[in-house]
């Protein structure tokens, strides 16, 4: 196995996982999801690692195929050329330089061959690189977009997380509230002042009794003395204290 290829497994592992399963196992959900995020953001560093020098091969495959062409190309044209000096030598009837020459067109020839098989040899293994780099383009753009995903999530579990607790507490506030009710508390309070009200009262109503039942002794008291006051005057012969009123007489129909 190639690194490439245990790179993407180790991807394809990550994107198989059954996330809710370890998420509800996760002690902290959130350490978890950061976790993950960590995880596949470094696979997909791996990744890049791998797919750059995938890159580079063919790059370099690329640069000796055109190489081989450009030497078949010049290959054919020196053997055309030394060909050609070949004839001239010939019809000038020198054939010694004319065999030469064409020894030489046909060393070119076979050079020119070696670097034309060589062009056909590497063009359907360039064109299978092409073809994986670009789907290891395509999936590294499908990757980050995953992340991208993936992070969003994390952010949206998050607040929706925070947001629950914040509603449990709220939740929490309120029970405790109707649990100990703070009207309840105001209404003891409420019957305790109205009990020191009725005391009050109470009080009050004591000591208007108590001034009536003074008033009424003191009353009493000046009549017993009047009683005695008329009493010795007579022991003294005096005449007591006559009310000063003119009987009334009726009168007497004519």
């Amino acid at each position: 196995m190639t690194e490439k290829q245990s790179i993407f497994g180790r991807i394809g592992q990550l994107a198989r996982a059954n996330i809710n399963a370890l998420i509800d196992q996760a002690e902290d959900p959130q350490k978890m999801l950061d976790q993950l995020v960590r995880d596949y953001t470094g696979s997909i560093a791996d990744a890049e690692k791998a797919i750059a020098q995938t890159i580079g091969n063919l790059r370099l495959a690329e640069q000796d195929y055109n190489e081989d062409v450009r030497a078949a190309r010049e290959w054919g044209q020196k053997a055309l050329a030394a060909s050609a000096r070949a004839d001239q030598y010939r019809q000038a009837g020198d054939g010694a330089n004319a065999d030469k020459f064409d020894a030489l067109a046909r060393v070119a020839i076979g050079k020119q061959m070696t670097s034309e098989q060589e062009v056909r040899d590497a063009e359907p293994v360039i064109a299978s690189q092409r073809e994986t780099v670009e789907k290891l383009k395509t999936g590294l753009t499908q990757m980050k977009d995953k992340l991208g995903q993936l992070k969003q999530r994390r952010d949206t579990l998050v607040a929706r997380q925070k947001s629950a607790e914040a509603q449990r507490r709220v939740q929490e506030a309120i029970g405790s509230i109707n649990v100990l009710d703070p009207t309840s508390e105001i209404a003891r309070f409420e019957e305790k002042v109205r009990r020191e009200e009725a005391l009050a009262m109470g009080h009050a109503e004591i000591a208007a009794s108590s001034f009536d039942a003074q008033f009424a002794e003191l009353e009493s008291a000046g009549a017993q003395l009047e009683v005695e006051a008329r009493l010795a005057a007579l022991k003294q012969g005096s005449t007591p204290l006559q009310l000063d009123a003119t009987p009334v007489t009726p009168e007497i129909e004519r």
